[in-house]
């Protein structure tokens, strides 16, 4: 019999093979005196009573984490790495009709890429390899996945080389199910359709620049321009539609959206044809985010190898194809944020990145065709949205860098590249960090992604609405105090805002001699009533 704090589950294989995720567990379970659950963060505790120690065994332990837990993929797979197949293959031998042995075997083989041997009497009804109350999992719409090998359902989320594995929660699942269309009709109603539309084309502009911003570029204005272009052209597109043969309005399908050929052409698009690149598409050099401090490299952190690129952006084109029709919020977010960290492009990763959340959003039908939600805008608000982005990026990257830093070192000369680049990175790890590349939980980037778009519709949108407005109803107040074009009124409108409204700048003035004292007065009032808050 257990004693009192006894480790089982997932826990005590991580402490049996020091097969510790990077990434931490979801649950962390003991042997106590009575069941409980405590949620403290950042993980759950639950207390079973020793009636509930599953044994001394690796296979008891990996049954009772199939079975209670929300299954861990970067664990396990440091377990097989570590252990091998013996004891798995011992155990399916052994019941080969238990659903755990079975969905433990299948397990191994999607995680390691390596054959078991069918048991002789392997039998029992199909059973799903995820639990779909505890994890995030995949569905094949039409038909079922069946291994008929271990009579499994293969519902995972992904491929052996990208699948996010992302136990369940009630918070998660409130960010699964943020209704964008209903945030976003609830501001046509309150403001028509024909001034949303109109306030597109500056949305756009402003999510191109604050996507550089974010980069801490410059964003120089045809820059800013070029990359504004393609958020309007390609969004929800294979390409700029006059050139392409994309499904109609509506939902779209998300094939091949991370393909060689795609992401070369939308590089392109988005650098320019004068940009300083030996070559466009999926890198075949090394590739780190860091800086440099007192002549010494900084890594922050290491992106997988160019051998593991187009396996992984396959693995997110699975990813999308195996949860079609679920949240548009989750999927946006994985596959952006997956992106991000298989870093596949020399240069332009985090313009995509950010790009790919409005992209699949159009695709899944969650926005219309006139739609861009300004995520960057909200990202790059205050110095505390900005932060809450970093953080949401360091819940994978800080863990990993803190196992695998001490492995990165740098050559006395780089070595040149298929892909024209130069590099002096030397790491020789890889097999330590691809677990956690592999199988990260992305649940803190969901939640994250749905509070950003909320404060995008909400806040950011709903504010240029109201500006719009604002400014529409200070020219029809000008024009009934003047005759006047549009521009005039505009400048007027512009140069009282630029002012906090107390007064029309000096130039306008010279400009327009003609107008007395008096009017400009008016004016000044007119657009002040204009843009006063409403009551």
């Amino acid at each position: 019999m257990a004693g009192t704090g006894t480790t089982c589950g997932g826990l005590w294989l991580a402490e049996t093979f020091k097969a510790e995720p990077f990434g931490d567990l979801a649950v962390r379970s003991y042997i106590g005196t009575n069941r409980r659950t405590t949620d403290l963060g950042p993980y759950i505790t639950e207390i079973y009573p020793p009636l509930m120690y599953p044994g001394d065994g690796a296979a008891e332990h990996l049954q009772f984490h199939i079975r209670h837990e929300p299954i861990n993929l970067e664990l396990l797979s440091r377990v097989f790495n570590v252990a091998g197949p013996r004891f798995v293959q011992e155990w399916v031998n052994s019941k080969p009709t238990s659903q755990y042995a079975r969905r433990a075997a299948f397990l191994y083989e999607f995680l390691t890429g390596e054959d078991l041997l069918q048991p002789s009497g392997l039998r029992g009804s199909y059973v799903s390899a995820l639990d779909r109350q505890r994890n995030l999992s995949g569905n094949i719409v039409g038909t079922e996945d069946r291994i008929s090998k271990w009579k499994v359902i293969n519902n995972m989320p992904g491929t052996r080389f990208f699948c996010p594995a992302i136990p369940l929660s009630e918070r998660l699942m409130e960010a699964f199910n943020y209704n964008i269309s209903r945030h976003y009709d609830e501001i046509v109603e309150e403001f028509g359709a024909e001034l949303l539309s109109r306030s597109a084309s500056w949305l756009t502009t402003r999510e191109s620049r604050a996507s550089f911003a974010i980069e801490k570029e410059s964003g120089e204005t045809n820059r800013i321009q070029r990359f504004a272009q393609v958020i309007a052209t390609w969004t929800g597109h294979d390409g700029p539609p006059a050139h392409g043969s994309d499904a109609p309005d509506g939902r779209k399908p998300c094939a091949s959206i991370l393909s060689e050929q795609r992401l070369a052409r939308l590089q392109q698009a988005i650098l320019g044809d004068t940009a300083l690149l030996p070559s466009c598409g999926y890198r075949k050099s090394p590739v780190f985010v860091g800086q440099t401090s007192h002549h010494s490299q900084v890594v922050h952190y290491l992106a997988p190898p160019a051998e593991d690129v187009a396996v992984m952006l396959e693995g997110i084109e699975t990813f999308l194809e195996r949860t079609q029709y679920q949240s548009p919020v989750m999927r946006a977010a994985i596959a952006s944020f997956g992106f991000v960290y298989v870093h596949p492009l020399i240069d332009g990763n985090g313009r995509v990145h950010r790009f790919l959340i409005n992209d699949i959003l159009r695709r899944d039908g969650a926005t219309t065709e006139d739609v861009i939600l300004p995520v960057s805008v909200a990202i790059n608000d205050d110095p505390t949205s900005r932060r809450a982005y970093d953080d949401v990026l360091d819940k994978i990257s800080s863990p990993l860098m803190n196992q695998i830093r001490s492995y990165i070192s740098f050559a006395s000369k780089p070595t040149t590249y298929p892909d024209g680049m130069e590099s002096d990175l030397v790491f020789s790890e890889d097999g330590m960090a691809r677990p956690t590349w592999r199988y990260a939980n992305y649940a803190p980037h969901v939640i994250y992604m749905a509070d950003v778009i909320n404060t995008t519709i909400v806040h950011h949108m709903r504010a240029e609405a109201v500006y719009l407005r604002s400014h529409d109803n200070a020219r029809l107040a000008l024009k009934e105090i003047c005759e006047m074009p549009d521009t005039l009124a505009d400048e007027i409108i512009r140069s009282v805002t630029g002012n906090n409204e107390d007064s029309v700048g000096r130039k306008l003035r010279r400009d327009h001699s003609q107008v007395t004292d008096e009017m400009w007065a008016s004016f000044v009032q007119a657009v002040r009533d204009a843009f006063a808050p409403k009551r």
